[in-house]
């Protein structure tokens, strides 16, 4: 890198650049998973556009790759890229509502939160993730699930339009009538093909307030638990989008304290409609089995969004996750839920049940990038843990876990959970979408200057 060069960038930008001699660099290179080690040569924590424009020509005139951090929450750490130029938009967070059409426009680096925090002053929101610190463009980029799932489709589903900086330095708009093949690429597999400083959405009635479901059952119960929650999505209203997770009872005096540090089974998640049709639907859940503990209550959209996750994902803990799209939830794949529940490293690990279907299988492949729609289910298989000491064994766990899982998938997952550096997977996940996301990564990145990871398409 070009010292002359890297002062003249330094001169003319509104942000910061940090090399790894500078004192802000440790601060500006942590991200929230605290496994990930990556340095990169140079971060360019931009606060405009033009900003940005000056930190992707600089990097292609020096040949240096270039990874984007919008919130840096990803779990695999792909916003850091060894040895290369790290767009770093996190000081650009603005988010801007316009309540008559319904639409909202975030800036590459608001989170979650901001989101919410601006659509709920009109009763709007977006569908996104279970926890308001990730990232908005990056969630996005890569499928999106959250709670609205079923009714409103993947967070990238509702991506209407996209302001992208490209490897050229040129800005581009993607939207239905310009670049259309980068619209559908940007829709659950746009990592990697330029900088998306703006995106747009289409926004839904909710809230402000909301039913929230929270309901903890006795791991003696939690084959029956899985069993009913199965036969319950079956004729749920598209609404109901909670989770079915195994987990661990909480030290919380909710729960009977000869409980605390125990398995268990627990139903999750906000209704996305009105809290009254929510109670009232949720209500037979309570009978699926034994109840230890009963948190289920009206609350606003905003702090369903904050409260129910956030706390059990702290910045800089230790974070592996992989993730199975199945053909079906039958009786031996619970089996292997269970048991794989009892053999966690760590108590803070879970194994989540999503359920599928609704508006997300209404999307096809000519809509979005994202793939396996058709897919009833879906599981999370995440390993969190704090003491690095532990790192392999629960980086096995979560391996044996996606192995275990493996007879009843459909071959993909979900990219926003897995790895990467593993093409083979990414081909699977992509499916009948790779030649396309190829095909519109050699048009706008024939030179992949974007190349944070190893296992997505390539020119």
């Amino acid at each position: 890198m070009n010292n002359e060069a890297l002062t003249k960038l330094r001169s003319s930008f509104s942000g910061s650049a940090f090399t790894p001699s500078d004192e802000g660099f440790g601060a500006a290179r942590t991200i929230w998973n605290g496994t990930v080690t990556k340095q990169p040569a140079i971060i360019a924590t931009c606060k405009t556009v033009d900003d940005v424009v000056k930190a992707v020509n600089f990097a292609r005139e020096q040949g240096l790759g270039i990874s984007v951090r919008g919130g840096g929450h990803h779990v695999a750490g792909s916003s850091l890229i060894e040895g290369g130029l790290v767009v770093d938009l996190s000081q650009m967070r603005k988010v801007t509502v316009d309540p008559e059409s319904k639409t909202v426009r975030a800036e590459g680096g608001a989170q979650i939160g901001d989101l919410d925090r601006a659509t709920q002053k009109h009763a709007l929101a977006v569908p996104m993730g279970v926890v308001s610190e990730t990232g908005v463009a990056g969630l996005t980029l890569g499928g999106g699930v959250g709670w609205m799932r079923r009714k409103h489709g993947m967070s990238c589903d509702n991506l209407i339009a996209a302001d992208l900086v490209l490897a050229d330095g040129s800005l581009v708009r993607a939207s239905m009538e310009e670049n259309a093949d980068l619209l559908w690429a940007l829709r659950g597999g746009g990592w990697d093909l330029g900088v998306a400083v703006g995106m747009e959405y289409q926004a839904h009635d909710l809230g402000p307030e909301v039913w929230v479901s929270f309901l903890g059952y006795a791991w003696e119960d939690a084959r029956q638990v899985m069993q009913g929650f199965r036969q319950f999505m079956e004729t749920a209203p598209e609404g109901f989008g909670a989770l079915c997770v195994c987990w661990t009872v909480p030290e919380l005096e909710d729960f009977p304290r000869d409980r605390w540090g125990r398995p268990m089974a627990v139903i999750v998640g906000p209704y996305a409609g009105p809290a009254d049709e929510g109670e009232r639907v949720t209500q037979a859940l309570t009978s699926l089995g034994t109840v230890i503990g009963n948190l289920s209550g009206r609350m606003s959209w905003v702090e369903a969004q904050s409260a129910l996750f956030d706390e059990d994902y702290p910045k800089g803990d230790r974070y592996y996750w992989r993730s199975s799209y199945l053909t079906g939830l039958p009786d031996d794949a619970i089996e292997a839920l269970m048991n794989l529940t009892l053999t966690r490293p760590s108590p803070r690990s879970s194994l989540d049940i999503w359920s599928l279907g609704g508006a997300i299988s209404r999307s096809g492949v000519n809509d979005s990038a994202a793939g396996h729609r058709a897919a009833p289910w879906m599981i999370g298989i995440e390993a969190n843990w704090s003491d690095p000491t532990e790192d392999a064994a629960n980086i096995a766990w979560a391996q044996e876990a996606a192995e275990s899982l493996r007879p009843f998938s459909t071959g993909g997952s979900y990219m926003n959970f897995e790895d990467p550096d593993d093409a083979e997977a990414t081909a699977a996940s992509y499916g009948d979408a790779l030649q396309r996301l190829v095909a519109v990564k050699q048009q706008y990145d024939p030179a992949n200057l974007f190349r944070s990871r190893r296992g997505l398409v390539r020119a």
